[in-house]
């Protein structure tokens, strides 16, 4: 009888794809199937229905299923296979599951590549990766599907082909666009995917969040990326993903010694300066959108005080006296409870 393991199936899954891919115009008979691997009939049926479903091989069925066979689906476009060695197989392995970590959607293109990765690693990491595995569907449970909508994205991106969407913006009105994508860009602020590209209307470079795309089609329109777009020079503006139509912004905190250390361990933005003083450490960056930088900066709490722009310090102080007032905190003398807040503390930031 097959294993049950997680891991087990996805290995089993990878030599079954590999068997297809041997002879993709062959006609496949499931008895044929089960007997070179060493599976039951009703597995490899199954299992068949896994590689479409996790987009790691689709597989068309000919015939009645008493004389069921099957074929690879050529038209779908595929990757020539990697050849790693043990580094490169655990770099690629961190590279995956950071992306694992990003996606609280339901994404079979993603899960798919990352269990293509496990299938090949050793077999001690077993009982570790078993686990991951187990927890793809969990994750995912009663989340929106983004698997059709990513896989459009993801073939227009790599084919150079103009996708026609619709996004929803928070604050706005949903829109048809006809999109370039230019880059693939994840961002661990949001927790998703951006694709960044040239959209018409309104014919300018925009970034879509992929949750907000509510639907995607490639069309047979081709693309070009023009030779003057540098998506890293452009990327090294932002905070994450947003990087602005405007000059940069300068931002300049300064920190409590109690995290000068923790500032300095860390290169947070490829534009930072970073000054020792008496009253603290003073970072510097120029950031295109300041829009991701804010959760980063309340993150930090009383350890990190804005000093420019004034827009965002104004912002920090407004946001202050509304948690004091949620909070019950009078701002003009101590609370009752001595183990309260520091009122103090609240003092000086609203002075």
């Amino acid at each position: 009888m097959p294993q049950k393991d997680g891991a087990t199936k996805a290995q089993q899954l990878i030599l079954l794809e590999n068997l297809l891919l041997s002879a993709p115009d062959r006609h496949w008979r499931t008895a044929e199937l089960a007997e070179l691997l060493g599976l039951s009939p009703d597995t490899i049926t199954r299992y068949i229905d896994d590689l479409g479903s996790q987009g790691m091989l689709p597989v068309i069925q000919h015939g009645s299923t008493r004389d069921r066979t099957w074929t690879v689906d050529t038209t779908v476009k595929r990757l020539p296979a990697l050849r790693l060695d043990y580094a490169q197989g655990a770099a690629l392995y961190a590279a995956a599951r950071l992306l694992s970590q990003q996606q609280d959607e339901r994404n079979d293109a993603v899960r798919g590549a990352i269990l293509q990765i496990l299938a090949v690693l050793p077999n001690p990491l077993r009982s570790h990766l078993d686990a991951i595995v187990r927890s793809f569907g969990d994750l995912a449970a009663g989340r929106a599907d983004m698997t059709q909508t990513f896989s459009a994205l993801a073939q227009g991106w790599l084919s150079q082909r103009v996708v026609k969407l619709t996004y929803e913006p928070a604050h706005r009105s949903v829109f048809t666009s006809r999109f370039h994508p230019y880059l693939l860009e994840p961002s661990g602020i949001g927790h998703t995917l951006y694709f960044i590209g040239l959209s018409t209307p309104p014919g300018k470079l925009r970034t879509f969040k992929l949750e907000r795309i509510r639907q995607a089609e490639v069309t047979e329109e081709p693309f070009e990326i023009p030779a003057s777009f540098d998506g890293q020079a452009l990327l090294q503006q932002a905070w994450g993903v947003m990087f602005g139509d405007q000059e940069p912004i300068h931002i300049r905190l300064r920190f409590s010694h109690q995290v000068g250390r923790r500032i300095h361990e860390t290169r947070w933005h490829s534009s930072e300066r970073v000054t020792d003083t008496p009253e603290g450490v003073i970072w510097e960056a120029d950031i295109g959108d300041i829009t991701e930088i804010r959760p980063w900066v309340r993150g930090w709490g009383a350890d990190c005080e804005v000093l420019e722009p004034a827009t965002l310090r104004d912002e920090l102080l407004t946001e202050v006296r509304r948690m004091a007032r949620v909070y019950a905190i009078p701002l003009g003398g101590a609370p009752a409870d001595p183990t309260g807040p520091d009122a103090t503390l609240l003092n000086d930031l609203l002075s």
